[in-house]
């Protein structure tokens, strides 16, 4: 009875926490006259990498520095393939041009740093520092770039083409105050909504004698990015496409540059970066890093085909995962398997930029 009332009360927080938190983005985006994307590359994807976060300090806390790369690389796959692929068959998502220059650019230095950074086997205090220290920069250049490009555009040509539902009351101080509470209390009960929605999932799994390792590869990965997943899922229903991809990008980007290096920063030495990881998943993210520039470039956006494409490939990577706990402890994914998995997506893309026209204007 507890554990459905829990799956149940996870939900409703997760629901009403995405709502809230996209309401009040979108009116400070107003208030700010800056564009959702801004605000869903710097306060959304700080807020919803919380867990993310949380995880890993814990985690170096108990001495367990492995789990905080493990968490940020599967959340960051689930992000670009399970919450971009439901939010676009919710509704085809678009893609603002500037990622192309800024946002996906940064994310896939990200994805390659933790690669060239865990060729030591470990990512040092210093080398978290150089993360915490690029995050900063990247905001501070993100956050002066939208201020700038909001100053050009006039209020109303840069709302239509946000597809901002203004409110006048966003521009007095009382309307912004709510507007941070809604954002604040739409935050909490997020990060409150995925907890409790966990901790269920992991007792009914345990109850039915569902492993431990199988339950951290499924259960905890997809939790601790359903803050991303709702509120991406809730901006793409209320029309605030560019809030749900800057979201996800601002995520990835944070996952690796804050929650990453914090953390290395945090541990006496460092956090480990297992030989699987190496191998495996952060090639893998890297590849999907990769390949998601020609298919958003190909018409700046994300189709309903595209999204089911890419969510059918999210379960083909869990699956893997399920099979691969199954082998001795140890094992590493030789290349070979590797390739073979990635194969997949070399002609999808081509099929992509092929039969797809770019979009000219």
């Amino acid at each position: 009875m507890f554990i459905l009332l829990g799956i149940v009360g996870g939900f409703i927080a997760l629901i009403g926490g995405g709502e809230l938190l996209v309401r009040g983005a979108s009116n400070l985006a107003a208030a700010a006259r800056v564009s959702p994307l801004i605000i869903g590359l710097t306060v959304v994807a700080f807020g919803t990498s919380a867990p993310e976060l949380a995880v890993a300090l814990q985690s170096c806390y108990a001495g367990k520095t492995g789990l905080a790369v493990g968490n940020a690389v599967g959340s960051n796959i689930s992000n670009l393939l399970l919450i971009l692929g439901i939010s676009a068959l919710a509704a085809p998502l678009a893609v603002n041009v500037r990622m192309f220059r800024i946002d996906i650019p940064a994310m896939i230095v990200a994805a390659v740093l933790l690669w060239v950074f865990g060729l030591s086997g470990s990512i040092s205090r210093i080398e978290g520092l150089f993360c915490c220290v690029l995050l900063v920069a990247y905001f501070t250049f993100t956050i002066r770039q939208g201020r700038r490009e909001s100053a050009v555009a006039t209020s109303e040509s840069l709302i239509a083409e946000s597809e901002i539902t203004y409110d006048p009351r966003t521009s007095t101080w009382g309307g912004v105050v709510m507007d941070i509470v809604k954002l604040v209390i739409g935050l909490a009960l997020l990060v409150g909504g995925a907890n409790l929605l966990v901790d269920a999932c992991v007792k009914l799994a345990q109850g039915f004698g569902v492993s431990d390792l199988v339950i951290g590869l499924t259960v905890v990965a997809i939790g601790t990015s359903l803050p991303e997943l709702v509120t991406s899922l809730m901006a793409s229903l209320r029309g605030q496409r560019d809030l749900a991809v800057g979201n996800v990008v601002g995520s990835n980007i944070l996952n690796i540059l804050l929650v990453l290096g914090l953390s290395a920063m945090v541990a006496p030495t460092g956090i480990a970066v297992d030989a699987q990881s190496m191998h495996f998943d952060i090639p893998f993210l890297i590849v999907i890093s990769l390949a998601a520039v020609p298919i958003f470039f190909s018409g700046f956006g994300i189709t309903r085909i595209e999204g089911g494409a890419m969510l059918l490939y999210y379960v083909a990577y869990l699956a893997y995962l399920v099979w691969h706990a199954g082998r001795p402890a140890g094992t590493v994914t030789p290349i070979s398997e590797l390739l073979m998995f990635l194969a997949p997506i070399v002609p999808l893309v081509v099929l992509v930029i092929l039969f797809r026209p770019r979009k000219t204007s």
